[in-house]
């Protein structure tokens, strides 16, 4: 065929020569970008369904599960001021309720000097020590009632 009835001899004078507005022919444009632009964005579907393990867990899923997480904890230390804001007084007992104020696990830091009756999800062995030598209690979910002492158990034996 001769060069001067090709269709591009027609489109020589034009702008854009058959190849659209943008880019005018200079890049991957049906692709999406090149190499692995777009993954987080345009692309995101494409690498769902084709390289799951591309981000190192299921990006779909969180990758730790939230159940496990302490969200709000208090220390030892602190256990006279929330009393002060937000303590209660049952039978001559301090009594502080730590899971209706959302905190999810009493630590073991500071020291403690009065007796609380504590009820609490979670709470570490330095924690449960240093509120039993202060005369304290810790009444966790797992544990329903209160501990009996020895006395208390030989005298309903007997």
């Amino acid at each position: 065929m001769a060069t001067r009835l090709r269709k591009t001899r027609k489109l020589r004078g034009g702008r854009h020569m058959g190849w659209g507005q943008v880019a005018q022919h200079r890049s991957f444009g049906h692709k999406g970008g090149l190499g692995r632009s777009g993954h987080l964005k345009h692309l995101a579907s494409t690498v769902i369904k084709e390289d799951q393990d591309h981000f190192g867990h299921e990006s779909t899923h969180r990758p730790v599960s939230v159940s496990i997480i302490t969200k709000k904890w208090i220390n030892v230390r602190d256990l006279d001021d929330l009393f002060a804001k937000s303590g209660k007084s049952e039978n001559s007992k301090k009594v502080l309720d730590l899971t209706t104020l959302e905190y999810d696990k009493l630590l073991g830091g500071g020291k403690i000097t009065n007796a609380y009756t504590i009820k609490v999800k979670y709470a570490s062995n330095s924690a449960q020590e240093k509120i039993k030598t202060a005369g304290g209690e810790i009444i966790l979910p797992n544990q329903k009632f209160p501990e009996k002492t020895d006395k208390e158990v030989t005298n309903n034996d007997g």
